[in-house]
């Protein structure tokens, strides 16, 4: 394994991940006027500023997990395309570990449950293009 490839991917996928989600969560209109709708189950935005370092640095150690993974899984080939399958798998496995899992959990509805879901399913696959574009096994 390369590990300073494998940082590289982690940070580079971080940063991807936050692009992502703060054009598909914090951008688009449809989906804020969602989350407002659930006040009791979702932090609003001035409260999310308090938390949100927290947040980022256990979201960049969990991709960190994912390029180790990713390396670990890694078989040649072309960096665009085996990423995106593997970032196609872990958003599959977040949408139904997470937010349909939430959905079960939380008092939300079915239509904040599947924007959620195709965001999702975006972000983690982006992210796992940029890791397959950034990750290059040890020579």
């Amino acid at each position: 394994m390369n590990y300073s490839r494998i940082a590289l991917a982690g940070l580079g996928a971080t940063v991807a991940y936050f692009a992502v989600g703060g054009i598909a969560f914090g951008a688009l209109p449809q989906l804020k006027d969602e989350f407002r709708k659930y006040p009791a189950v979702y932090r609003n935005q001035e409260s999310i500023k308090a938390v949100m370092p927290a947040g980022m640095v256990a979201m960049l150690l969990s991709i960190l997990v994912l390029a180790v993974i990713y390396a670990m899984a890694y078989r040649g080939g072309s960096g665009v395309a085996e990423g995106a399958r593997f970032g196609v798998l872990i958003g599959i496995f977040a949408v139904g570990a997470f937010v349909f899992h939430n959905y079960v959990n939380l008092n939300i509805g079915m239509k904040l449950t599947l924007q959620q879901a195709v965001a999702y399913l975006v972000e983690w696959t982006v992210v796992g293009i940029v890791i397959g574009l950034i990750y290059k096994p040890a020579v």
